[in-house]
């Protein structure tokens, strides 16, 4: 796929489009045997009167809730599954979001003490991302958006695909020696 990217032809084209399908297989079952999994350690914490099974007994609700809407009577707006999202789930991943902002904002203040001048820099880039993406951030100075914006699609996106790139050397290589046999700590054997 990563060669149809820069070589045209028949055969890589087509070579491409069947890794694309095979890949959307297994993502389906990479899909079903997760939502099989996720069911199978919140159901064993109901049996077994774990201390957050209402918490447990909740998901396996709302999964079978929405899994069922969405199957039954489709994804468009105006049906119970988008009434269900934009009403719970929209506002609870907002909220979410809203505090992972404070708790990104206290880890920044103990991390980015500026004792040295890259702490320093990396200290003045985040101050100026958290206030560029805010409506306050353009009022303290006009071109702060700007700013954010090429720092978000410029240096950061390098920094992510050099940390994409070996991610996925090192998934290769760990599934390369599982293939081979050479890895079998997932067996449980050193």
């Amino acid at each position: 796929m990563v060669l149809a990217f820069f070589v045209r032809g028949p055969i890589v084209d087509r070579v491409s489009d069947e890794a694309l399908r095979g890949q959307t297989i297994v993502g389906g079952i990479a899909l079903l045997l997760g939502v099989f999994s996720i069911s199978q350690v919140h159901w064993r914490r109901i049996a077994s009167g774990h201390a957050d099974r209402g918490y447990s007994a909740i998901l396996l609700v709302c999964l079978v809730a929405m899994a069922g809407f969405g199957t039954v009577q489709g994804v468009e707006a105006g049906g119970v599954f988008d009434w269900l999202f934009e009403r719970l789930q929209a506002p609870m991943m907002a909220t979410m979001f809203s505090m992972l902002a404070f708790f990104i904002a206290s880890a920044a203040y103990r991390a980015f003490r500026a004792r040295t001048i890259t702490s320093a820099i990396l200290l003045l880039t985040a101050v100026i991302v958290m206030l560029g993406r805010i409506p306050m951030g353009q009022y303290v100075y006009d071109g702060l958006p700007a700013w954010t914006n090429w720092i978000m699609t410029v240096p950061s996106v390098a920094v992510q695909r050099g940390i994409i790139i070996g991610a996925a050397l090192g998934a290769a290589s760990i599934s390369l020696r599982v293939l081979l046999g050479i890895e079998r700590s997932y067996l449980g054997r050193g």
